[in-house]
């Protein structure tokens, strides 16, 4: 059994499918006779041109699915892969070092990747993964044999066994992400990478077991070997004997039959077993989500990611293009409701037009809030695209990361100045666009009454709220069991924030992972909570464990949380009450 950080919830017995780095880090293969320079070097054209077809294809493709922003990623690699720089490196090393166009490619990779780390404020820098990426599609139509069933990247074209894939790789290089999109894969394990890998967004996105942080799974997995995936507990195993293979398949069976069951509570409405209601808004990334939000019958967006839009662009976007994304977010959301963060940036989402900067820990430095005060009209810009799309729907504006008041301050005189210059050009807007504070700091936990006075509402941010409240690292697999929602730090901390909105009648809403999970959501729903945000994929879930108890039933519950000491203690309390409501709602919970 491997232990790693389970990041999407579930179980699934199936085969592995190894995806392999076609840049080996071996010793690099020369040629037999250099005549063959010349043909290797054709070859290597040929790949590159195949490459760029490809890419081109694939851009169009992401454009009409996900929209032009999401695909300007690509048009990016498209760039690196024409890039006459690589292409001289490449033809060097095949015709004066007498390599294969493989082994030149593997070389000219390495090269970079020792340049990436001496050069800072680079693009490359900033993309490394990107040129790995581009690097690793030449690289696997070099490798390609005539009538070879994988695409340019090594995934799985067909499967003819009867047995689910569980994929198994190093890392998921971001168009992996995309282009395993229509795959039948039942699973997916990595060695790197946490809850925000791109492996665990396209788990969550599709609702399949996953498990990252595996180290050494590579080693120890041999493409078809029987595997269990474990995305509740984090667990995978390798060649489980029949005893275990039995009983896995036992909870698989399960929780897909459960999971398709849940489905037919789309249009029921979100209420306790005595009548309470509560609102399930969903946490979005792109307009693909938005679509998928209404599907599982959320009533809005109770979070929008605005990263996305410029993670995936090769400059800042203008503010006619963020107000038409905007717009068609707010018209594509339930009930034309969305509450759109600003630009979240930093830590581990870091664009290159805004610069680099080596710090020794990036989650608690330059980031959020704090780039636009050194970059105001980058903020400016943002707050007036948001305040015209508010036209199309009810839309609200909520900043991240806030620590103090004078932040709050400084940023509601920002959308005040704002708006009054939007009314001076004549330009339309929504004047009653709502303004709130996202509580993921815990000074902001700490002085929320001073942060109430200041906005319209709160939105806990429960992710980064527990990582900076046991200063750790939740992507971090040394770390990461400390990052624990089920502890009474956490819960103590969020039931003071909520009894503050409460006094005050301010709207409140959990937009963290803990929103999604079954034995948090319970002990949230008792403390009073009544809109979670979380990712579509766990709506259905969460109304049907709310149409199982009763308010007082979950107030009950949530006071004898509030007076244990340690995280087993709350575990175990949670599991007996969350298995007297529902075994299966406790079989596929993650927490």
């Amino acid at each position: 059994m491997h232990k790693g950080i389970g990041v999407s919830p579930g179980v699934v017995v199936g085969v592995a499918y190894r995806v392999e780095s076609v840049l080996g880090s071996g010793e690099p293969q020369t040629l037999e006779d250099p005549a063959q320079a010349p043909a290797e070097v054709a070859r290597f054209d040929r790949a590159v041109e195949e490459t760029t077809a490809e890419l081109e294809t694939f851009v169009q493709r992401i454009a009409l699915e996900l929209g032009t922003s999401a695909a300007d990623i690509f048009k990016s690699h498209l760039q690196i892969v024409n890039d006459p720089e690589l292409t001289a490196r490449v033809h060097a090393a095949i015709e004066k070092q007498r390599l294969t166009a493989l082994s030149a490619l593997q070389v000219v990779m390495n090269a970079y990747a020792a340049q990436f780390a001496r050069i800072d404020h680079d693009y490359f820098r900033e993309r490394v993964t990107d040129v790995r990426d581009v690097m690793t599609r030449i690289g696997s139509h070099l490798s390609r044999k005539p009538g070879s069933p994988e695409d340019g990247n090594g995934a799985i074209d067909s499967h003819d066994g009867e047995e689910p894939v569980i994929l198994v790789a190093h890392e998921i290089l971001p168009s992996q992400a995309m282009s395993l999109g229509d795959l039948p894969i039942a699973g997916i394990v990595t060695e790197i990478g946490g809850s925000t890998s791109h492996a665990a967004i396209l788990a969550r996105s599709r609702g399949i077991p996953a498990v990252s942080g595996v180290e050494g799974i590579m080693d120890d997995v041999v493409a078809g070997d029987l595997m269990v995936v474990d995305g509740r507990e984090g667990h995978v195993i390798v060649r489980p004997d029949r005893e275990a293979t039995a009983a896995y398949r036992k909870v698989q069976r399960e929780f897909f039959h459960y999971k398709d069951s849940l489905i037919a509570n789309r249009d029921q409405p979100a209420v306790s077993c005595d009548g309470t209601q509560v609102e399930l808004l969903a946490n979005i990334n792109n307009l693909a989500d938005a679509h998928a939000a209404d599907t599982v019958g959320a009533t809005g967006v109770g979070l929008f990611r605005t990263e996305y839009l410029f993670l995936t662009h090769h400059d800042v976007p203008g503010e006619e293009e963020q107000y038409e994304y905007y717009r068609q977010i707010v018209l594509n959301s339930p009930g034309k409701t969305a509450v759109i963060r600003t630009l979240d940036l930093g830590g581990d989402k870091t664009v290159p037009y805004l610069g680099r900067r080596n710090e020794p820990n990036p989650f608690m430095g330059w980031r959020s809030v704090r780039i636009f005060f050194e970059n105001p009209k980058l903020l400016v810009t943002q707050i007036r695209a948001i305040l015209r799309a508010g036209r199309h729907g009810k839309i609200s504006m909520l900043f991240p990361m806030i620590t103090t008041v004078e932040e709050l301050r400084r940023l509601n005189a920002m959308v005040k100045e704002a708006k009054a210059n939007l009314k001076r050009e004549g330009v339309p807007f929504a004047e009653d666009v709502k303004t709130g504070v996202m509580v993921e700091v815990p000074a902001a936990a700490v002085c929320i009454d001073a942060l109430l006075r200041e906005t319209d509402f709160i939105s806990i941010g429960s992710n980064d709220l527990i990582q900076y409240l046991v200063a750790a690292d939740r992507d971090n697999p040394k770390v990461a069991h400390l990052c624990e929602p089920l502890s009474p730090s956490i819960f103590r901390v969020i039931h003071m924030v909520l009894e503050a909105c409460q006094r005050t009648g301010t709207p409140v809403t959990v937009c963290g992972e803990m929103a999604g999970q079954a034995r948090s959501a319970l002990v949230l729903f008792g403390m009073g909570l009544r809109r979670f945000s979380m990712s579509p994929a766990f709506i259905p879930q969460v109304k049907a464990l709310l149409a199982s108890v009763t308010t007082a039933q979950a107030e009950r519950f949530a006071h004898h949380v509030l007076q244990l000491s340690t995280s087993e203690e709350i575990r175990a309390y949670l599991s007996d009450r969350l298995r007297e409501a529902s075994s299966m709602l406790e079989a596929i919970d993650y927490a």
